[in-house]
């Protein structure tokens, strides 16, 4: 499929789930990302962890284009315009971050790929909304409010498309009040890629862990 913005806005709220993940060893990664695919999530965000994670996520990218051409690989935890660019000249779909900064967006904006900045308030949502941002990410989702505050947003601003990331679990009672609430999509972490999991190389079992999550986040909207 063409990885264009529109395109990762789709697959992102299609899938309903971004699975989010950072490992230093790049085999474990392509692991990890792969399983995810295979659960029916392929767009996945890796996060910016320390010194030469751009060099880490150029060289997953990189084989994961040449073997993997309908994985949407992004990059989170993304706080400057100078770090944004670095990631999307190694070929990042979307950028995440846990604030919004507005040079970020800019950026990103000039090569037309998609920005979820971290916001915590309405007026955050308002900038990002006025500088392009077709998703925000309300981070941290569980801190600021949680599904009540989803539900109070969409109130006055109904084109409001909110992806929170903190506090959304992958069973089924937290789909039920985060997606009832009007989410679009949720960044899980640890609870769905579990530490336990990734030590034992259960590659088969974040797949199904992931397919699991994908299927109860479809089964909530179909009903």
């Amino acid at each position: 499929m063409p990885i264009d913005r529109l395109s990762v806005l789709t697959a992102l709220q299609t899938q309903g789930v971004a699975p989010v993940f950072y490992h230093s060893d790049p085999e474990v990664c392509l692991n990890v990302i792969r399983a995810c695919a295979r659960g029916g999530a392929k767009a996945v965000e890796f996060t910016n962890r320390g010194d030469f994670a751009c060099d880490l996520f150029g060289e997953i990218n990189r084989e994961l284009i040449r073997t993997d051409p309908d994985v949407v690989l992004g990059i989170g935890s993304i706080i400057d315009a100078g770090t944004a660019a670095q990631f999307l000249n190694r070929g990042a779909r979307f950028v995440v971050s846990p604030c919004l900064v507005p040079d970020v967006a800019r950026v990103c904006n000039r090569r037309m790929v998609a920005y979820f900045p971290g916001c915590g308030s309405v007026r955050d949502i308002g900038e990002a909304q006025e500088l392009g941002c077709e998703i925000i990410k309300l981070f941290p989702g569980a801190s600021v409010g949680g599904p009540d505050f989803v539900k109070a947003v969409l109130g006055p601003m109904p084109w409001t498309k909110i992806m929170p990331t903190g506090g959304v679990d992958p069973d089924a009672a937290s789909i039920a009040k985060w997606f009832g609430a009007g989410i679009v999509a949720a960044g899980m972490g640890s609870k769905l890629i579990t530490d336990a999991a990734v030590k034992a190389g259960d590659w088969a079992g974040i797949e199904t862990q992931v397919r699991a999550t994908v299927d109860a986040i479809a089964a909530f909207r179909a009903s």
